[in-house]
């Protein structure tokens, strides 16, 4: 199996071991890895986000890890502009660019393209929302679908946040949400990929992630919380919604023991992995699915 010349995806659940998979196929294709996990890109947030550590690299470089500060949110729009650079910095490198990560939104950016739609003023935003509030989802629903047809079927009447996101593109741009999406275009071709997806036991992975988990407060996940205390970080942003805040918070305020916080922590990790798999299923049909016993022979077939 020839990868020359391709950008190599790698995607999995939490816990299924993507990144030691990743510095083994780097060591033998000359590759680079690339993140692709909107949680590792935090620094402040080595620990709870599993971030791969410096001296298990191999030698092997790694890009877009632990660069961003907390304070700041960091969308998938962000991310494609700093990969696409990476990209093509590892290719002219003769590298082998390898993109690892479980966040599934960056993968869906990088070979669908990333909608381009304009920021909606906040006053309109509020706006909005205050009009669904006031008058009810039913209503507001068929308020949308005279704005904008389209939407008709394509968004269900309960989907409160894809009603209100149509509602302010169409009122703000003129223009139909699914228009939007109609334009939007990949700067590769489909072509230029190999798509790894890593399929691991559910069974088995449950019990890499409660051992995963009792290893983080080992190592100094208590220490992280508290730290990220201290920055004040607002709770809208994206890094306070990291697995594991939350819990340990609630043990540094002593109102949740030590144990009940490893076994919280470990049920939305099993949760965020079970998502991730869905995603998977249902995004990633044209990917090469390897069950994790076989990493090693397809390893071999390179």
């Amino acid at each position: 199996m020839d990868l020359n010349s391709k950008i190599v995806l790698i995607y999995g659940p939490t816990a299924c071991g993507k990144s030691d998979f990743a510095i083994k196929l780097a060591k033998k294709i000359k590759g680079e890895i690339i993140n692709a996990d909107s949680m590792q890109v935090y620094k402040e947030l080595k620990i709870l986000s599993a971030r791969p550590l410096p001296k298990y690299y191999n030698n092997i470089k790694h890009h877009l890890y632990g660069f961003q500060s907390v304070r700041k949110n960091f969308s998938s729009g962000d991310w494609l502009k700093l990969v696409n650079q990476k990209i093509l910095e590892v290719k002219k490198r003769k590298k082998l660019p390898i993109l690892v990560g479980g966040t599934g939104l960056y993968f869906k950016a990088l070979t669908e393209g990333l909608v381009n739609i304009p920021n909606i003023p906040s006053q309109l935003r509020s706006k909005i929302r205050l009009l669904h509030k006031k008058i009810g989802s039913k209503k507001f629903f068929l308020r949308l679908i005279k704005l904008d047809p389209l939407s008709k079927n394509n968004i269900k009447p309960s989907d409160t946040h894809r009603v209100i996101r149509a509602y302010e593109v169409k009122s703000f741009t003129k223009k139909s949400i699914y228009e939007w999406f109609k334009s939007t275009q990949a700067v590769y071709e489909s072509d230029d990929f190999f798509k790894i997806y890593i399929d691991y036991p559910r069974t088995e992975l449950i019990k890499k992630i409660r051992a995963r988990t009792e290893d983080m407060i080992k190592n100094g996940a208590i220490s992280e919380v508290r730290n990220f205390i201290k920055l004040k970080v607002p709770r809208v942003k994206t890094a306070s919604k990291a697995i594991g805040i939350r819990e340990i918070r609630e043990y540094i305020n002593k109102s949740m023991e030590i144990s009940e916080v490893i076994e919280k922590i470990s049920i939305k990790t099993r949760q965020y992995a079970k998502r991730q798999s869905t995603w998977g299923r249902g995004n990633m049909m044209d990917w090469n699915k390897i069950k994790s016993e076989d990493l090693n022979k397809f390893l071999k077939k390179i």
